[in-house]
């Protein structure tokens, strides 16, 4: 039988997973919609192959159909010609897509971000979804706060030993402990109020 302290334990965990899962689908400007292995260029991607832009509708607002239908197929039409001019105009197509879904997004259009460089968190949010298996997230959403948290208050820690032989040493620290505590600050903020956003 588990004891008071396990029980409280396993809540806080889960609390914490739970409030970091908000934050996710809460907070649209760290989502990963401008990656080419995001979900819009996939989506975009398929669509061209399947020459079917129903695919991509979703990720914009209806006003927003008539240019990216346009668009669309003025690409499809190019895709067995010159390869160069269509892979111009394939990009033309991705940037004006994921441009439109970040104005429905209510964020700012930054470019195009290489596949790769999508946030582990996100990476594991969307496994979760390919699978149908929040489980797994789960403990692997636990396994990286943890690592994060650990390499965070180690290096805060290594350098409050030395934060005060000099002005450089100090501002390392200082660096280190701000980057330590605004995030526990951030996870504390989701569990404490992420429910009333």
């Amino acid at each position: 039988m588990k004891t008071l302290q396990q029980i409280s334990n396993s809540f806080s965990k889960t609390r914490m997973i739970l409030g970091l899962l908000f934050l996710l689908i809460s907070i649209p400007a760290f989502a990963h919609c401008d990656s080419y292995d995001g979900p819009v260029i996939k989506d975009a991607i398929k669509a061209l192959e399947k020459e079917n832009v129903n695919f991509v509708k979703k990720w914009i607002e209806p006003q927003q159909e008539a240019e990216i239908i346009k668009l669309f197929n003025k690409t499809v039409s190019l895709k067995n010609k010159d390869a160069e001019i269509y892979s111009l105009v394939e990009k033309h197509f991705f940037e004006t897509l994921v441009r439109y879904h970040r104005e429905t997004e209510g964020a700012p259009y930054t470019g195009l971000k290489p596949a790769g460089s999508t946030e582990p968190i996100i990476q594991m949010a969307d496994n979760s979804l390919a699978s149908s298996n929040v489980k797994t997230l789960l403990h692997n959403l636990g396994n990286h706060i943890q690592k994060v948290i650990t390499e965070k208050y180690e290096k805060a820690a290594a350098l409050s030993t030395v934060k005060d032989h000099s002005v450089a040493e100090g501002r390392a620290y200082v660096a280190a402990y701000v980057d330590y505590t605004h995030t526990l600050e951030a996870l504390e903020k989701v569990m404490s109020h992420g429910a009333a956003h």
